[in-house]
């Protein structure tokens, strides 16, 4: 009855469901306020290993993260739920992203690493970009002769 619109026909009905649906979702875990549960000397140490494990074997999951971890020796890492706070406060910190992968029915979420993306620093080093910068250096001398 109260949400229902009461069958006049108004649109009362969908904006109230709306609402509704709006305000009764939870809000977003903070990421830069997880405790990585051990002191930050430790947690940055365990972020600096991990950080190179991602970035050396390309984009992960969860498990085959924790499977390169063990491999590489990472010391620190309790167990794979502490390697999940550790990957979420690396998160909120920018030294991570995750992103999904979708095959079909199935997701995949997978970390990377963000500085050294690889589409970037191929935009940055590509030929096409030097001789502009060139060319202006070019026109500066010019002027000041």
């Amino acid at each position: 009855m109260w949400l229902g619109g009461g069958g006049g026909g108004s649109g009362r009905g969908v904006a109230a469901g709306l609402f509704v649906r709006y305000f009764s979702r939870e809000r977003a875990v903070n990421v830069r306020k997880i405790n990585p549960k051990v002191p930050y000397p430790e947690a940055s140490s365990i972020a600096q290993s991990l950080y190179q494990v991602i970035k050396q074997n390309g984009p992960l999951s969860v498990s085959n993260t924790w499977i390169q971890a063990k491999e590489a020796g990472v010391s620190g890492l309790n167990s794979k739920t502490h390697l999940k706070i550790m990957l979420k406060w690396m998160r909120g910190r920018n030294m991570l992203k995750l992103f999904c992968n979708h095959v079909g029915s199935s997701k995949k979420f997978l970390h990377c690493t963000l500085p050294e993306d690889p589409e970037v620093t191929a935009l940055r080093n590509s030929p096409e970009n030097k001789p502009h910068a060139q060319r202006q250096a070019k026109r500066r001398t010019k002027k000041k002769k």
